[in-house]
This record gives structure tokens, sequence and C-alpha cells, in this order.
């Protein structure tokens, strides 16, 4: 399979003239060569934080706090995945995958309640798409013989230790939320040395000092975290120090469109481009060990394509710059994700 256009080629995105040569699920060559094609050819996105079990209740809680959302185990959300039948939430998590397929996103890492069976459920909602799931469990360290990892709550709202030492034994990555509320809970969140942090909004000097020495990256959610009123990650003095990415967060609070988060994220925060499209592709992939988010030879070939003559699109000086702060899932052309066994 060959896809010809503007391509986002390797790490730095950059734009040229080409084609992506694909064989076997994996990209073959990029190679520079004239074309009349408008399209333009990008890695699929990897939505590195999700909680998609929140399907049921798009939208539910207008008015509420954080903790009256999804604090266990008595928030909102936790009450209506309890109320909802195991298939009401398959087939609710199955249709915001299969959005997030149509608007280019190729995995996502996702915080699953519900112990084993919530994992359970979320592979077979995932069944029919090409989407990849990497999921991080939450309940009991059993949730582990199903899981690609663990993902915990809040270092206040238990003691994750033994999870953190049950992660390591099985060889799995241990990821936690930390300083969405407040900066309570950073210190003890990474003295379990988690392989991943996410929101980090109240994140301080003496904190952004201990994510550098320890190189741990970040999931930043920013449209969450304005819907939610705790603040915004300081994104910029994050990418200073290391790798972050960008997860969209609830389903039932924000849409899981990996374009929106983009253009948010660019115009709020000011960051390059480049560095956002990174942070909404091959940052995610590396959180999650992943072989894809560029467009490089022996990559995965998880792509999707842009049509540049849309009426969106049409007449955009910068590629990079139009893909991450303008274009939308009605931009998409073709989404091309291997097929997964």
């Amino acid at each position: 399979m060959e896809l010809s256009g503007t391509i986002l080629a390797g790490d730095d995105y950059e734009p040229l003239e080409g084609r992506v040569v694909v064989e076997d699920g994996e990209i073959a060559a990029v190679e520079r060569t004239a074309t009349d094609s408008n399209d333009i050819v990008c890695p699929a996105f990897v939505n590195a934080h999700t909680h998609v079990g929140d399907s049921i209740a798009k939208e539910a809680g207008r008015g509420l706090s954080l903790d009256e959302l999804v604090a266990p185990p008595d928030g909102l959300k936790h009450r209506l995945l309890g109320e909802a039948s195991r298939n009401e939430k398959i087939q609710a998590m199955a249709r915001s995958l299969s959005f997030m397929e149509a608007g280019g996103t190729g995995a996502f890492l996702e915080f699953r309640e519900g112990g084993r069976e919530g994992v359970e459920a979320l592979a077979e909602a995932a069944a029919d798409v090409g989407v990849e799931p990497v999921v991080f469990g939450r309940g009991g360290i059993d949730v582990l013989e199903a899981a690609d990892g663990f993902g915990a709550s809040g270092a206040h709202d238990d003691d994750f230790s033994t999870a953190r030492a049950a992660a390591r034994e099985a060889g799995k990555p241990f990821a936690i939320h930390a300083g969405e509320v407040d900066a309570d809970d950073i210190d003890p969140a990474m003295d379990l040395e988690p392989d991943h942090l996410v929101h980090m909004v109240h994140a301080e000097s003496m904190h952004l000092e201990r994510v550098e020495d320890s190189g741990t990256p970040v999931v930043v959610c920013p449209r969450s975290n304005l819907v939610t009123g705790v603040g915004l990650p300081p994104v910029p003095d994050l990418l200073e120090r290391t790798t972050v990415a960008l997860g969209t967060d609830n389903v039932f609070l924000n849409s899981p469109s990996m374009f929106r988060e983009m253009a948010y994220t660019a115009k709020l925060f000011d960051v390059d481009a480049a560095e956002v499209l990174r942070m909404a592709t091959a940052a995610g992939a590396e959180i999650a060990g992943l072989n894809c988010g560029t467009i490089s030879s022996g990559r995965e070939a998880r792509l999707f394509v842009l049509d540049g003559d849309s009426d969106n699109l049409a007449g955009a000086r910068d590629p990079v710059r139009a893909v991450v702060r303008r274009a939308s899932v009605n931009d998409v052309r073709k989404v091309h994700l291997p097929r997964r066994m």
C-alpha cells in the first residue's frame, strides 16, 4: 500500500512531498517524490489518558465538584457505572472507540475501573475497531493478570504500595494521578516511583525537579482540567524537563478528540505546533511502549490521511500548524491501522 501527499515525516514531523510505502503493517519506506495529491499523511494519535468506561454518562454532573464527579467510591461516575449493565457499558465504550478511530486515534492508554471484569469488557468493546487499547486496570492486584498495567487513582485515595510492588514483579507499568486538585499528593505519588504521572496541574518547582531527576513522563489533560475547574498544568515547564503526552481524560467530561486537545493546548500555552503533535503521537507511544507515533521506516503503520484541499484546510501555508490548530475529524479522509490479532 502507498499513501501520497505531504508527509509529516520523522521525529520532527518535517513536511515533505512524497509517499509512504506500507508492507505487512509496517512502514517500509518514506520517499521524497513529486505528487499531485493534496493529502496530508499523519501519524495516528496516541491518546495517553482516557476513561472510556465513562461513555455511559456523557455530559452528566453539571455543576458538581471534581470529587463529586469522580472520587471513588461514591462519585457520580462510580454510581452511574454501578447502575449500568455490562452490555450497556460495552456498547457505550464501543461507540466512543469508533469515534476515536474515525478521528485518527490509533492507540489509547486507559485507566479502567471494574477490576478484571472491567478490563475484559473493554477488550470486548474494542474487538471490532483498529484502535489499540493499553489498559491500566484498577481494583485488586489480580487485575494485573488481565491488564497491561496498574492505574492508581491518587496517593491519598488508598495505599498503593502493594499494587506498585505487584506491577513491578509482573513486569508491568504502574501509573498514578497526581497534583490534580492540589500539590499534596505529588510527593507520595512520586515516592511510589511510577512509570508515568497524570495531570500534575499543581506541580511546584520542587516537584518539577523531581520529575526531571527521575525522568518520569507526565500526561496532561488540559481540557478536562478546565472543565473541572482545578487549574491548568504547567505545560511549558514540564516540556523542559521530561516527556509530556496529551490525553482527553473522562469521556463524560470531554469528547475523546485529539484534534480538540491539540488545538486547545497549542493556543492556550503557545507551544510550538510540532511539539504539540509530538505530545499527541510519539510521546504517548513512548510511554506505552508502542512502536508508532512517527512516520519512519520500521515503525508500525498507524496513520491517518487528511484532505488538504478541504474547505477547512485549503490554502494552509504551514501543514503542521494546520493539523494541530485547525484540522478536525471532518477533514479525515482515511485512517489506516494494522489489524490487531
